[in-house]
């Protein structure tokens, strides 16, 4: 079987553009909400959106966003120590803060009193930050190779010229006054410029256009006014049928998604911001499975955490970062640069491939709660329908070589037979373990009905 053929039949396709080839490879990247939503702990715009708190009340939290204790040089260090390539950061949510020194000022509602109209709606002018949060951490992140995300809410339901406010009411329809939502327009496409320009940011992360068609947003005059001045940048999948990759959000897909390159979004607790009520932290070995099922299925991950009005990151976020960065160093062999890995029926679990096709990593989770050092025991595995011989069996991370066994085969037939280990547990890491296999070819496999062919 040619190579060519081998990863046709692995993926539905790895034509990645040369703007997405660096995404691909990344594999893992931290999200980071971060606004006036820290000061109280209020759900980050959906507060007054939905009601839940007065409006004015979320807009007061302006006055407690202090970011005083705001290190980015440690942030994009502790980034890039978790093993994360990118990271990607609210420059402005939907409740129209702007943490970057944005000049463009938002028309404020004739009967709200909540900032100064006279100055841009800004953490430069409206909070006692008074400074560009954004440009620091870039400057950050690429000092330590990392790419740089700007996440930015297409829709703004605090602007007087946006149609939207409440869940159950609007200011105005667009086909009432055009001229209205021209206005807004032309602020939100300018928005975008000045991050184009002043951030240079990598990659473009839209949000909230499930309120707007495309035709409304003019989709292709925000994809123009971006690509004009920086080619290479990269969009996320929400802005309708513009976008590189696909962003599904919370639950991971069961099927891969529509596009080739793909990420999940995911909070390390319940909420996107810092919910200070909010200790439901998903475990480390929770967090793990869940990256290495994207990497099986050739997608990112990105991580994301809330940080505190006064810039520190919550302690049990720093945890988080900390052993996925233990766990990617160990195992950097299996993540980075690879591609998706068995198709579904060959493994029971998740793997990944080299490029070439000649080095197989498959995950094996290791057994939780018990003392690996008191147990003399074995985790089998087995792969079906492997038509290529392993050339070595490692253990990442590990001195242990990987006995095996092929169990069933039939000389007359060229049906493979199933290809048995045994992991001793004591050499296993704590949370997932990799088990490499070696081929001198490209794998090659067989994905026949069994008998005779």
């Amino acid at each position: 079987m040619k190579f060519a053929l081998i990863l046709a039949l692995l993926l539905p396709t790895l034509s990645f553009s040369q703007q997405t080839a660096w995404f691909a490879d990344a594999k893992l990247g931290i999200f980071i909400h971060w606004g006036m939503y820290a000061a109280d702990g209020t759900s980050e715009s959906w507060a007054f959106h939905n009601k839940t708190v007065p409006y004015a009340q979320y807009m007061s939290q302006m006055n407690r966003f202090t970011a005083e204790n705001y290190n980015p040089a440690a942030w994009a260090q502790l980034i890039k120590e978790s093993g994360a390539k990118y990271c990607v950061i609210t420059t402005k949510h939907h409740d129209g803060l702007s943490l970057y020194n944005t000049q463009l000022k938002t028309p404020q509602a004739p009967k709200q009193k909540n900032w100064n109209p006279k100055y841009p709606l800004s953490t430069t002018y409206q909070t006692p930050a008074k400074r560009d949060l954004i440009t620091p951490l870039f400057a950050e992140l690429e000092k330590a190779g990392l790419k740089k995300g700007a996440y930015y809410s297409l829709l703004d339901w605090t602007s007087n010229d946006y149609p939207g406010f409440y869940k159950d009411s609007s200011r105005y329809q667009i086909k009432d006054e055009p001229q209205r939502w021209a206005s807004f327009l032309a602020f939100m496409h300018g928005q975008i410029a000045e991050i184009n320009t002043q951030l240079q940011p990598d990659l473009f992360w839209f949000d909230g256009d499930w309120e707007h068609s495309e035709t409304e947003w003019q989709a292709a005059k925000i994809d123009s006014i971006i690509h004009h001045t920086n080619p290479n940048a990269i969009l996320n999948g929400r802005l309708k049928s513009y976008g590189d990759y696909d962003t599904p959000e919370q639950n991971m897909p069961v099927l891969h998604p529509d596009r080739n390159t793909w990420e999940l979004c995911l909070t390390t607790n319940d909420n996107w911001g810092y919910r200070p009520q909010d200790h439901h932290f998903k475990s480390h070995f929770e967090l793990l499975s869940i990256f290495t099922e994207c990497l099986g299925m050739g997608g990112n991950l990105l991580l994301d955490i809330g940080p505190k009005a006064d810039g520190s990151i919550p302690s049990e976020q720093i945890a988080i970062l900390k052993e996925f960065g233990r766990w990617t160093q160990k195992h950097s062999a299996a993540i980075y640069g690879t591609i998706a890995g068995l198709p579904y029926g060959h493994y029971h679990g998740n793997s990944t491939l080299s490029k070439d096709s000649t080095v197989l990593n498959l995950f094996v989770p290791s057994p939780q709660g018990v003392n690996p050092d008191k147990l003399n025991l074995m985790i089998p595995i087995y792969i079906k329908g492997l038509k290529s011989l392993p050339k070595s069996i490692t253990l990442l991370g590990s001195t242990t070589q990987i006995e095996s066994h092929e169990v069933g085969k039939i000389s007359w037939s060229s049906v493979p037979g199933t290809l048995f280990l045994e992991i001793p547990i004591s050499a296993m890491d704590p949370m997932i373990s990799v088990v490499q296999i070696q081929f001198k070819e490209p794998i090659q496999l067989y994905r026949g009905k069994g008998g005779f062919h």
